[in-house]
């Protein structure tokens, strides 16, 4: 992605060697992904600093990495780090609990959710994080039982669901949960609360290309559309100023702060090749384990078309991605890569106002249709909106 790694960002790849990459070797061990290494003879150790990162384990990387959502690029960064600890958990292996401060994560946690899920309770998404949603669904769901709801998955707990057989068995409960609170919500934008998270800033330029950078396109392009949205009676929020960059976390903090309806998160791209172009759109999703967010995933469709059909981008489609930023904000997240700086087509579109202006539309037309019922939508690129609302 184009965002870069600053200094105190880890990662780890092909040719690389230390105890840290012995240490990604014995996870993807256990999740079967690289074989059992050979038996060392009696009396000889092999240090963990010998550990190399070898083409197996650069092949284990990218395969994990495809079933779980995120870029395949066989670089272990944060993402597939904390991906590859939460996948070591299974349903049982732990005491779960709410803890405000240091909420658990793994994929126990998500299993639990898609069974509380399946039984007609309401954990939230399953998006593996043991939030306040999690723990009310397991204190509803051990009242039901006869337990003592301390909202704690323990032992006796664990017990009684795994005897319980699934109530609901196929379809997607939480799609028609989110259907239902898409309708509830109304189709005026008035009162409806957004969060622009344009990506970069301060010192943190992302891509530059042209003489122009990321972080100055995508600041543009949240000013402008804050401004649109205000005037349509959203209220709107942004994760930055002009010339700060906070990190991943204290965007999702203050997201998660404001009660939002929706977050949109704008980005640019790079390549080395420059024929690479085009607008993507990302939603929280886990195409393999059959998760996603239905209101993220609705959106993401909406945005990618409607910028497609107004400014003239190729089409690089929708994908449903596991990053942190889409998944541990409470409301959905959409993250729209704007084009690519690199490419001459779309550089030529980017630098243009009137481009810019159109992207802004194509998105504050994609949140208003969200909030339409089908039969007062309308066809990608026809909608226009008022200049204020009434």
């Amino acid at each position: 992605m184009s965002q870069q790694r600053l200094p105190h960002v880890y990662s780890w790849k092909l040719g690389d060697t230390g105890p840290a990459v012995a240490e990604i070797r014995f996870k993807l061990t256990l999740l079967g992904l690289l074989p059992e290494p050979p038996s060392v003879r009696p009396g000889r150790h092999i240090p963990s600093a010998e550990a190399l990162f070898d083409p197996a384990v650069d092949a284990a990387v990218r395969h994990f990495q495809q079933q779980r959502g995120l870029t395949a690029d066989g670089i272990v960064g944060p993402e597939t780090y904390r991906h590859l600890n939460e996948a070591r958990w299974r349903l049982g292996d732990r005491v779960l609990s709410y803890i405000p401060s240091s909420m658990q994560v793994g994929d126990d946690v998500a299993g639990l959710q898609q069974r509380l899920l399946d039984m007609g309770f309401t954990p939230g998404r399953v998006d593996g994080i043991y939030g306040p949603a999690t723990a009310q669904a397991v204190g509803e769901f051990q009242r039901n039982m006869g337990l003592y709801p301390d909202c704690t998955l323990g032992p006796t707990t664990y017990v009684v669901l795994e005897r319980l057989s699934r109530t609901v068995v196929g379809g997607a409960p939480h799609v028609m949960r989110e259907t239902e609170m898409l309708r509830h919500s109304g189709p005026a934008l008035s009162g409806k609360v957004v969060v622009i998270d344009p990506g970069h800033g301060g010192r943190d330029l992302g891509v530059h290309a042209g003489g122009i950078t990321e972080a100055e396109l995508v600041w543009d392009v949240t000013s402008r559309l804050e401004g649109r949205l205000t005037a349509l009676g959203v209220r709107t929020y942004l994760t930055r100023t002009a010339d700060t960059a906070p990190d991943e976390a204290e965007r999702i903090r203050f997201a998660n702060r404001t009660g939002a309806d929706l977050m949109i998160s704008l980005h640019l791209e790079g390549h080395a090749n420059p024929s690479v172009g085009g607008v993507a759109s990302y939603y929280y999703g886990d195409d393999s384990r059959g998760r996603w967010s239905h209101t993220g995933k609705q959106f993401a469709g909406l945005a990618q078309r409607e910028l497609v059909a107004r400014c003239g981008l190729g089409d690089l489609r929708s994908h449903a991605r596991t990053w942190t930023i889409l998944r541990a904000t409470t409301m959905p997240c959409v993250r729209l890569e704007l084009g690519y700086l690199t490419h001459p087509d779309d550089a030529a579109r980017l630098h243009s106002a009137e481009i810019r202006a159109q992207a802004v539309e194509a998105i504050s037309v994609a949140v208003q249709r969200l909030y339409l019922p089908p039969e007062d939508d309308a066809p990608t690129g026809v909608l226009r909106l008022p200049l204020t609302h009434a």
